[in-house]
C-alpha cells in the first residue's frame, strides 16, 4: 500500500443507511479505485449498490479493512466514527486518512491523518464531488501557515522523530522562526522566509529546529530530523550469500560512517545478481527497489575508485558495487568507496542535489 503525492487513488467508502448508499454511489464514481462497504441490513432492505462488499457489524468490518486502505470515507456520524476507529489507531505516520460525511452530504470532515495521510485533501475532493462543505481543523491550515509534516510529505522526506512535529508547528503558529539546517535545500524553499533561521553548522537548541540530512547527527531537544532519499547502495556478493549477512554488514557500515539507513533510496547491483535470493530478500525487508545494471552500463562509469581484476575476469566488469551505486545515484558522488566483509562488498553514492525531488523517500 502506498500514499501517492496529491490525489489518493484507493479509497474505502462505508455506508450504514439508505441515504449513505445514494451518497456513496456518487462518491465511488469520483475515484479511480473505490471499494464500497455496505451493512448487511442494507442488502436485506434492497438498498444495494452494484459490486458493494457486505459487512455484518461495522466494528468487525473496520477492524479487518482499516489498515488495508490508505483512505476511508465514512457516511455516518462523527461520534460513530470516533468510537469505531479509536482501538485501531497506531501512528500518525501510518494511520490512513479518514473523512466523515453526514448522511445528507452537507459536510466533509477531515477527521484523521489530515496532513501525512492526506485527509485534508480528501475532504476537499469529496466536497467537489458531492457538493459538501469541507471541514478542516488543523491549526496550521486554518491559520494559513506551513506545517512541517506536510512540508516533509510534499518533499518526500521521512520523519525520524514525529514527536517533534508539534514543537515546530507550534513555533509557526506563534510566529516564531525555527532554525533550519538544510544542505540539500529541500525544506527552506517551502517555508516563508521570516520563519527560517539558516543554521548550516547545525541547530543550536535555542529554539525549535529542523535538520534535513542523510547523516547521523546529534540534535538538540525540539528539533525534528527529516531524512531525504539521497543515498544509493551498490552491493556485490558471492552466490548464495544470506540476506542476514548482507544486512548485517550494511547496518554496521552505515553506523561506522554516520549515515542514516532511512536515507537509502535504492539498492543496486549487476544483472548477474538479479536472481540472488539474499539480495532480493534484503530489498523486500527494507522496502527498497533494487536496480540491476548490465555490463555496458557498469563499464560506462569512469569515477570508480577500486577496480577489481578478479571481478573483471569473472563478470566482465571492472566494478560492481561502486559502479552500481554511482549509476543508481544518477551519476552522483561516491561517498563510501568499496568496503568488503566476508562474502559482501558495499559502496555508497549520494545523488546530485538537482535530482532529489524526482523519487519518493524510502517506505513512502
Amino acid at each position: 500500500m502506498s500514499r501517492e503525492q496529491g490525489r489518493i487513488k484507493r479509497v474505502a467508502i462505508w455506508a450504514i443507511t439508505p441515504g449513505g448508499v445514494e451518497l456513496g454511489t456518487c462518491l465511488a464514481k469520483g475515484f479511480d479505485r473505490a471499494d464500497f462497504f455496505l451493512s448487511e441490513k442494507l442488502f436485506l432492505s434492497k438498498a444495494v449498490a452494484t459490486g458493494a462488499k457486505k459487512f455484518n457489524t461495522l466494528s468487525k468490518g473496520l477492524e479487518e479493512a482499516f489498515h488495508a486502505y490508505p483512505a476511508h470515507i465514512f457516511l455516518f456520524s462523527t461520534g460513530i466514527a470516533v468510537r469505531m476507529i479509536a482501538p485501531l489507531l497506531r501512528s500518525k505516520l501510518s494511520d490512513p486518512a479518514v473523512v466523515v460525511v453526514d448522511d445528507r452530504g452537507l459536510h466533509a470532515i477531515s477527521l484523521l491523518s489530515g496532513h501525512l495521510g492526506g485527509a485534508n485533501e480528501l475532504a476537499l475532493e469529496v466536497g467537489k464531488i458531492v457538493g459538501a462543505r469541507p471541514v478542516i481543523t488543523t491549526a496550521t491550515d486554518v491559520n494559513r501557515l506551513p506545517s512541517i509534516d506536510l512540508v516533509a510529505k510534499e518533499n518526500q522526506l521521512k520523519i525520524e522523530n514525529p514527536e517533534m512535529i508539534k514543537a515546530v508547528n507550534m513555533a509557526f503558529l506563534q510566529g516564531q522562526a525555527v532554525e533550519v539546517q538544510d544542505p540539500f535545500s529541500l525544506v527552506s524553499p517551502s517555508l516563508p522566509e521570516q520563519l527560517v533561521i539558516p543554521t548550516p553548522g547545525g541547530a543550536t537548541g535555542t529554539r525549535p529546529g529542523v535538520v534535513c540530512t542523510d547523516r547521523v547527527v546529534t540534535v538538540p531537544r525540539e528539533t525534528i530530523v527529516l531524512r531525504p532519499g539521497t543515498l544509493a547502495v551498490g552491493i556485490g556478493c558471492n552466490r548464495g550469500t544470506a540476506m542476514e549477512e548482507i544486512q548485517g554488514f550494511l547496518i554496521s557500515l552505515f553506523r561506522d560512517k554516520a549515515l542514516s539507513l532511512d536515507s537509502i533510496a535504492l539498492l543496486a547491483s549487476t544483472d548477474v545478481k538479479a536472481d540472488e535470493t539474499g539480495l532480493l530478500a534484503l530489498g523486500s525487508a527494507l522496502n527498497l527497489d533494487i536496480r540491476f545494471y548490465d555490463k555496458p552500463s557498469l563499464n560506462s562509469v569512469t569515477t570508480i575508485q577500486n577496480p577489481s581484476r578478479v571481478v573483471e575476469k569473472h563478470l566482465g566488469v571492472k566494478s560492481v558495487c561502486e559502479a552500481a551505486a554511482i549509476l543508481a545515484a544518477n551519476n552522483g558522488k561516491l561517498i563510501v568507496p568499496k568496503q568488503k566483509q566476508g562474502n559482501v562488498t558495499l559502496a555508497v553514492a549520494r545523488k546530485p542535489a538537482g535530482s532529489l525531488s524526482s523519487e519518493p523517500a524510502p517506505g513512502m
